[in-house]
């Protein structure tokens, strides 16, 4: 996983990086595995790579997807179920104003090398049985903004554009990745798992997502703090640790964030400030996932007991809806 994290940390770390840039690699990443075994990629649906620009108030950028069929996933027809996995971030550079790959690449770099895996493992003959749906977007060039502590990463298009690019129908659940180092909430380098969030309900952390982040990281696991305001949308005029809940407001599909984290706060347009380490295990804990959701072996939350809470207290999805102008 080292070794996709570095490839696509190189592609990004470049001011003319883009999309299509990163489809080419991933495409080559499946052409090469199958190449390797001299077969031919499994029978049934195959992978698929598109590359969509999007143009907003501050710019544009490249929204790269990648779907992974499964041998008992919906693309064949079958049962098992689907997970989106998401790299969430403003940009992957913020140029003229700094030099370099940000800290806010972070989660695009652990979806695509993810992904790069996944396509590996597929051309290889490795098929999970779900299917896997991965999505981020490339921009060298994003703004910048104030915030507290640090300055965070812009983004040139809406929050509301990524939800529509990124998140899909089919996703019966979503890891969203994203660089959350700004803040003095978890003093921590690594990563963190956050409560499984709902149709505006914070549920309880997950125990088998607890167990593969175990598994990946070879240490005890943390679990990031969030509020209720982190789980509403942007632009409501509330404070948010970052945007990692923001697919949430999108989808019933239950969410979890995964956090890249640090000790001291970071800023996201930090350079120099990505550990390729912490990017490689990210990415794995998204391909465990993958594999467990897909076979039934993890749980993002207890359904009977969600059914009883919106039994007892009512549904709150009105904390998914856009504040009124």
């Amino acid at each position: 996983m080292l070794k996709h994290a570095l490839e696509v940390l190189d592609l990004l770390d470049r001011p003319r990086t883009s999309g299509r840039l990163l489809a080419d690699h991933l495409r080559s990443v499946l052409e090469t595995a199958a190449a390797e075994t001299g077969e031919a990629l499994p029978a049934g649906p195959k992978p698929e790579i598109t590359v969509t620009r999007v143009e907003g108030h501050q710019g544009g950028t490249d929204f790269v997807k990648v779907v992974v069929p499964g041998s008992r996933g919906k693309a064949a027809g079958g049962g098992a179920p689907t997970l989106g996995i998401l790299g969430r971030l403003g940009g992957v550079g913020a140029r003229p104003e700094r030099i370099g790959l940000v800290s806010d690449a972070d989660g695009a770099v652990s979806a695509l090398a993810a992904a790069a895996k996944l396509l590996d493992m597929y051309g290889r003959g490795d098929v999970l049985e779900g299917d896997v749906v991965l999505s981020t977007h490339v921009c060298p060039d994003a703004p910048t903004r104030p915030h507290d502590p640090v300055p965070f990463m812009d983004s040139p298009v809406s929050i509301l554009d990524c939800n529509r690019n990124e998140i899909s129908p089919e996703m019966d659940a979503v890891v969203s990745i994203d660089t959350t180092k700004g803040n003095r909430l978890l003093n921590h380098r690594g990563l963190a798992l956050s409560p499984t969030v709902k149709e505006g309900w914070i549920l309880r952390v997950s125990d088998t997502l607890l167990g593969v982040l175990e598994t990946v990281t070879g240490a005890d696991a943390h679990v990031l703090p969030i509020t209720t305001q982190d789980i509403t949308p942007y632009g409501n005029g509330v404070h948010h640790i970052n945007s990692i809940m923001q697919p949430c407001v999108a989808t019933d599909a239950p969410v979890v964030g995964l956090a890249l984290t640090t000790g001291p706060a970071v800023a996201g347009c930090a350079t120099g400030a990505s550990h390729e380490t912490d990017i490689a295990a990210a990415a794995r804990f998204a391909v465990e996932t993958a594999k467990e959701f897909g076979r039934g072996a993890v749980r993002f939350h207890d359904a009977e007991e969600f059914a009883r809470l919106v039994e007892l207290y009512g549904p709150m999805k009105q904390l998914q809806a856009a504040a009124e102008a």
